[in-house]
């Protein structure tokens, strides 16, 4: 049995914030495979279906995010789960609106979600990465994330909770890589992130900067034209 855990606050207020990606990403699932209808257990809501023919729950804890590992815990009790059984779908403030990473374990980052689930279940769970992007200073991240996505995010949001529904199959199978790449490619991605050897360290969780331009007029084609023109006697 897989149980996919969407993390996210309760309540109309809430419900368009950048903080509740993961209740949005779980209702998607939801509806698209059709699963049962969403009622009350665990501290939460709970529905059942099935992925890839194995029964599966998506849960959203309404014990606000900061207590989510208490509804986790109770659901993984119950129903016998290990942590490979379970997937958390949350915000990542470290990634590109848009992009999506899959990893199993790790820290919490200052997610005050994941913060409560490692307390309460352990830290080796799978969890689903989607990335809302930084505001750019520390003082903002809180005002950030519980404030709705703007207009404009539409464009990849929805896009992104379609790839993540319609691919969830793999999930089920422990696919975490072919997923990861599938949702890459729906969503205008070369499919290649999770497979390409990183070169050389990099922060966790963060982009590699891109390398700078040459300036014009510099680098080898610079001194080909600075050349020719010396040759040629056009130094003005």
């Amino acid at each position: 049995m897989l149980l996919i855990v969407g993390l996210g606050n309760p309540g109309r207020r809430y419900a368009g914030n950048r903080h509740n990606i993961g209740f949005m990403a779980a209702d998607e699932i939801a509806r698209r495979h059709r699963f049962a209808p969403w009622r009350a257990r665990f501290e939460g809501e709970i529905a059942e279906g099935v992925l890839d023919g194995e029964k599966a729950l998506v849960l959203k804890p309404a014990t606000y995010m900061n207590e989510s590992g208490r509804s986790v815990g109770q659901a993984m009790r119950f129903y016998k789960l290990g942590l490979p059984d379970v997937v958390v779908i949350h915000d990542d403030l470290d990634l590109p609106p848009g992009k999506l990473r899959m990893k199993t374990g790790g820290g919490h980052g200052g997610h005050n979600g994941l913060r409560s689930l490692d307390s309460h279940i352990g830290k080796e769970y799978r969890r689903m990465r989607l990335g809302i992007g930084h505001p750019g200073r520390k003082e903002l991240v809180h005002g950030y994330v519980l404030h709705d996505f703007a207009r404009d995010d539409q464009d990849w949001l929805q896009p992104l909770l379609g790839a993540v529904a319609d691919n969830a199959p793999l999930l089920a199978r422990g696919g975490d890589s072919t997923f990861m790449n599938r949702v890459h490619l729906a969503t205008g991605g070369d499919g290649g992130e999770a497979r390409e050897p990183r070169k050389q360290p990099r922060e966790p969780g963060r982009e590699a900067a891109a390398p700078e331009a040459s300036p014009p007029g510099k680098g080898v084609g610079g001194a080909l034209a600075e050349g020719l023109k010396k040759l040629l006697g056009r130094n003005g």
